[in-house]
């Protein structure tokens, strides 16, 4: 038994806890979206002296300010100034990490009513999400294109040490033309093409998507060597390429929507053309890994779609060698 603190409380004060964690979560999400820590970047701050510039109710703000102080975001001061912790600075806007972004997202309105409706989700297997908003996921977002930019700095921030991992422990130098297919904003090729010198790339997505691509490639210095192409997977892929990635993108569909993606793929590369999948495993639900919390995914926004290993077939079926 470790000294924890859930570990000495009596299991119903557990349970309790459990169930109303929603609240620091709401906190957290009122200081990202009213752009708290921006505010407190220049330094040390009272709500008297921030209320005015956020337009907010000042004994609110001081409300806030303390639980954020007691979650380890803020510190509190002399005068009943409150500054940033190390934790706080990552809720900047533009930060490392994009926590601010991710913040918002996940706490939306929109992103909240799937969460809604999980009861119905585990019930019917079918999303949440889409009862709530009446429509898939990935199509609201593109008649949504802010929260589209949200949602893909959310997946660059959740997925911030992948690219850099990936690049470093496969062999890329060997391809000429690298097709990220659902690479949103570039992060994966980006990171790929900055640790290989030779190959060219094309960042393939729906066009909604690739508004932000220019911003991110420019930053990477690698714009120069990529193609920016917009498509549905779904109808088709780049043809031609030695190389294809696929990101976190067949646990977001059934099996026959995922057939059909590698379908494409199968046909379009060379024939000595690599596919790299990049995906998230589930273990047992014991281990303390972010797979364990997949019914995130399923049951607000994908319904019961992903599957609990590699379902090998989708690659024999597409002539795909594993």
């Amino acid at each position: 038994m470790t000294d924890s603190r859930l570990d000495v409380l009596p299991p119903h004060v557990q349970l309790i806890q459990m169930g109303r964690a929603h609240i620091v979560s709401r906190i957290v999400y009122a200081a990202a979206k009213l752009g708290l820590a921006d505010q407190l970047a220049p330094g040390p701050k009272s709500a008297a002296e921030l209320a005015g510039p956020m337009q907010v109710h000042a004994p609110s703000l001081h409300r806030l300010m303390r639980t954020l102080a007691n979650l380890g975001i803020l510190t509190e001061r002399m005068e009943q100034r409150f500054a940033l912790t190390g934790l706080g600075e990552a809720l900047k806007t533009g930060a490392t990490g994009s926590a601010r972004s991710a913040v918002i997202f996940s706490g939306s309105p929109s992103s909240q009513s799937g969460w809604d409706h999980v009861v119905y989700s585990i019930q019917t297997g079918k999303p949440g999400f889409d009862k709530a908003q009446g429509v898939a996921f990935f199509d609201y977002l593109m008649q949504h294109t802010d929260d589209a930019s949200l949602f893909s700095e959310t997946m660059v921030g959740l997925h911030s040490q992948e690219p850099t991992a990936v690049a470093e422990a496969y062999d890329f130098s060997a391809f000429k033309t690298i097709v990220d297919v659902g690479g949103a904003t570039g992060n994966m090729l980006a990171a790929v093409l900055a640790q290989h010198g030779g190959p060219r790339g094309i960042l393939f997505d729906r066009p909604h998507v690739l508004q932000d691509v220019p911003a991110l490639l420019d930053a990477k210095s690698v714009r120069e060597r990529v193609t920016i192409e917009p498509g549905d997977f779904f109808q088709r892929v780049p043809t031609g390429a030695d190389a294809y990635i696929l990101s976190h993108i067949i646990h977001d569909w059934n099996n026959d929507q995922c057939l059909t993606i590698l379908n494409h793929i199968r046909e379009a590369m060379n024939a000595a053309g690599r596919l790299l999948l990049i995906e998230m495993g589930c273990r047992l639900a014991t281990r303390r890994i972010r797979g364990k919390y997949s019914i995130s995914r399923c049951s607000s926004k994908w319904g019961d779609r992903s599957v609990p290993k590699p379902n090998t077939r989708h690659f024999s079926a597409r002539r795909v060698s594993v």
